[in-house]
């Protein structure tokens, strides 16, 4: 999948607001896979930013969670709490190009604008104190090909709009922490969830203004519970389990549409992982969002979490 010539780059970014759960798993599992199938890196990085919404002891058992299920990542694991300094100094580079500005609008301003920011003040010159900080978009990105749901469109009001790199609280925004370690960790493949598939266009326009080159994106189904909604620590998904890690590994594979041999009760952990990268394919993973396949009763249309954007 990783179509430059430098060896594949993958990574694992979860925040550490609770523990995984199975549309985790996913997740993980699928950037695993496409990384050690093109014999490449794995790493794994903790996004913890934003204190706030982080759960005490989560990012430790996060880890112990990918070790016991045989997810096991290469060199060490980048901490973003230990990046501001990165993240200060790319601040820094967008203001001295003039490709950033400070908004004081208020959040309530921006809903009765129907959600999306209009500009107001782009061209205002005002002061830091208790404003956000917006990028200046000179190139929007109005569309981005993914490498299993082929060419994906936005809106124009999500791929123009100046979103925020700096909260207005002190905190560093996602779209600019995830761009600026993508790149400084040598990421050149990203293997996510499809709820992720908006803020793509606004992350490929931080690349495109840093001189940066654009990792390859592919975004796997989600899996969804019987109201049709993400599995999610805000949804109260329940934590992968502690014991046998195989039963769940192989509802994940097929989840992704990979082959499972029939005797895996007879396979160790390992070998199962071994076999699973040894027949990855990516043309073998559903578009479609589904229920995990033990609770399976009905399918649910992939996309209707991302109204934004369709192919």
């Amino acid at each position: 999948m990783n179509t430059s010539t430098s060896p594949c780059i993958g990574r694992f970014a979860p925040s550490p607001s609770g523990d995984l759960h199975f549309g985790s798993l996913i997740a993980a599992l699928g950037s695993y896979l496409s990384a050690r199938a093109q014999q490449g890196r794995w790493l794994v990085r903790i996004e913890d930013i934003d204190p706030p919404r982080e759960v005490p002891g989560a990012a430790t058992r996060i880890l112990q969670q990918l070790e016991h299920y045989g997810l096991h990542w290469d060199g060490d694991v980048l901490w973003q709490s230990q990046r501001h300094e990165a993240y200060r100094d790319a601040l820094s580079w967008l203001q001295t190009h003039r490709q950033s500005y400070f908004c004081s609008c208020p959040r309530s301003r921006i809903q009765l604008l129907g959600g999306s920011y209009d500009g107001h003040c782009r061209d205002l010159q005002l002061p830091r104190e208790n404003a956000a900080l917006r990028l200046r978009q000179h190139a929007p990105v109005y569309g981005f090909d993914d490498c299993l749901r082929g060419h994906l469109q936005a809106e124009e009001r999500l791929a123009e709009e100046d979103f925020i790199i700096h909260r207005r609280d002190g905190l560093f925004a996602y779209n600019l922490a995830v761009v600026v370690d993508d790149h400084f960790q040598g990421v050149n493949e990203i293997v996510r969830g499809a709820d992720l598939i908006e803020p793509t266009v606004r992350q490929i326009a931080l690349y495109q203004q840093f001189g940066w080159p654009v990792p390859a994106y592919l975004h796997l189904p989600l899996a969804i519970n019987q109201d049709g909604n993400k599995l999610s620590k805000q949804n109260h998904a329940p934590a992968l389990p502690t014991g046998d890690a195989r039963p769940l590994l192989v509802q994940a594979l097929r989840f992704l549409g990979q082959p499972v041999g029939e005797g895996w009760q007879d396979e160790s952990l390992e070998s199962l992982l071994k076999q699973a990268v040894a027949q990855w394919n990516i043309r073998l993973i559903p578009l479609q969002n589904a229920m995990k396949p033990d609770e399976m009763t009905s399918p649910f249309l992939n996309g209707s979490q991302q109204a934004m954007i369709s192919r």
